[in-house]
């Protein structure tokens, strides 16, 4: 079982690699059967189709997003101080699964499968219920006001996801954004948080 294990996240690692170099929708499972140099019946063994390798990678991702999140929540901080942390956590997995993003829109049906996008709902929640804890956490502490907890969680993160949707749309569609553009994007993203949490103090 371990060694099942093992090899499940070896193949996981090995598509992240591809994946986030070329882009999702330009990788096929033969490229990364070979990268790994395993036989393409080992690799459906682990991963039946593109899709459920899709899956994998997704959730590799995210239980390291929010593993590093879970350590970055100093009871002691100000919220200011604690979402800061956050967004330069969001900016790190930005900058290095850039590539997974030119994927969105692609015409490629294991990227549009219901299961897959069932899933990544699921993790925005996730992300939402994380966040809310610590507005939650401030609301306690009377550093802020929050009449309805989730809805304001939530129109947060969109806004910093808004900030990054506009440096996708705007940058190169082959290539990473320039350090200038992506320091333009964090500034931006710890601006508007700054003014978010000013707008909720008492």
């Amino acid at each position: 079982m371990l060694e099942t294990d093992k090899k499940r996240e070896l193949i996981i690692e090995g598509a992240i690699k591809r994946f986030t170099h070329f882009g999702i929708n330009k990788t096929t499972m033969n490229e990364i059967a070979d990268d790994l140099s395993v036989s393409k019946p080992s690799l459906y063994y682990y991963f039946p189709d593109k899709s459920s390798l899709i899956l994998g990678v997704i959730n590799k991702i995210f239980d390291d997003y929010f593993e590093i999140l879970g350590k970055e929540k100093p009871s002691s901080s100000s919220l200011e101080d604690t979402l800061a942390g956050f967004i330069e956590v969001k900016h790190r997995f930005f900058q290095k699964y850039y590539m997974l993003h030119l994927s969105s829109g692609s015409n490629d049906a294991s990227l549009n499968s219901e299961q897959l996008r069932n899933h990544v709902l699921q993790m925005k929640a996730k992300d939402v219920a994380f966040h809310s804890v610590i507005f939650q956490q401030a609301i306690d502490r009377g550093e802020v006001e929050v009449s309805d907890l989730n809805k304001i969680t939530e129109l947060y993160l969109e806004s910093l996801a808004g900030i990054t949707s506009l440096c996708v749309m705007h940058g190169n569609k082959e290539l990473m954004p320039s350090k200038k553009d992506m320091k333009v994007m964090l500034e931006k993203q710890l601006n508007l948080s700054k003014i978010f949490i000013k707008g909720l103090k008492k």
